[in-house]
């Protein structure tokens, strides 16, 4: 408890599934957490900030209002995901071009814009760690075998983002490094989300923990790496998956 006392910390996508509980859980270990998502009030002064993560200057907004009441930004999670009304409903075959290039300016885009605002004032700041969150499909191609039967597909762009916020990560270590500024990514495996029966029986069967992951099982790792237990890690993609990818 409390091993991020003190600091101040913003999340994106801070009303998701994952984003939420992230909010709470850095709550609990002492930080102050501003939750930022389209969905939230605007209200700094209950840890909230209404802000569309794809727009450049609501990013560098989002950003003055913290420094304006806290003087500095010591963590950032990129954890938002925006996405189209057609996300996950084609095949890569049928999947439109348009939506694919969408889908990669706002996601991947947003959390590169996000990034170079808020690693540029850690820079002056001489410290801060920031942490995108990407996934087992951004090192590992998808196993179609769990789709069979249900109506989820998985998207040719998931892949394609998810891998790139992986490399992108470790640029940016590379690049803000000597500025004592860390970049990590967590790459969680699939999250129980009320799924097709068929979905989460058969997926639960390839696992070796045997079960879905929950936003319990990713928090803790988004912790440690904000925490001075993490000081001398950057560049590093956890993997938080039940051993998907180790088989």
């Amino acid at each position: 408890m409390d091993s991020l006392k003190n600091k101040i910390i913003a999340v994106t996508g801070g009303n998701g599934q994952l984003g939420g509980h992230f909010v709470s859980y850095l709550r609990s270990e002492g930080a102050t957490v501003i939750s930022i998502d389209k969905a939230v009030e605007n209200n700094l002064g209950a840890g909230t900030l209404s802000v569309d993560t794809t727009d450049l200057e609501a990013i560098k907004g989002a950003l003055d209002a913290i420094l304006n009441k806290y003087q500095r930004i010591d963590g950032w999670v990129n954890s938002a995901y925006p996405r189209t009304d057609d996300w996950g409903k084609k095949t890569f075959a049928d999947e439109s071009m348009d939506s694919f290039e969408q889908n990669m300016t706002w996601h991947l885009g947003g959390y590169v814009k996000c990034s170079q605002v808020i690693l540029n004032q850690m820079m002056k700041q001489k410290g801060g760690s920031l942490i995108n969150l990407s996934s087992i499909y951004g090192i590992v191609g998808p196993d179609f075998t769990i789709y069979e039967g249900t109506a989820m597909m998985n998207p040719g762009g998931y892949a394609a983002i998810k891998g790139g916020i992986i490399n992108m990560t470790r640029y940016l270590a590379a690049y803000y490094g000597p500025y004592n500024v860390r970049v990590n990514c967590v790459s969680p495996g699939g999250i129980f989300n009320h799924q097709a029966e068929r979905f989460v029986r058969q997926y639960e069967q390839k696992v070796p923990i045997r079960r879905l992951g929950t936003p319990e099982d990713i928090s803790p790792s988004i912790s440690f790496l904000l925490s001075d237990g993490a000081k001398y890690i950057t560049g590093h993609n956890l993997v938080v998956d039940g051993g998907w990818t180790a088989i």
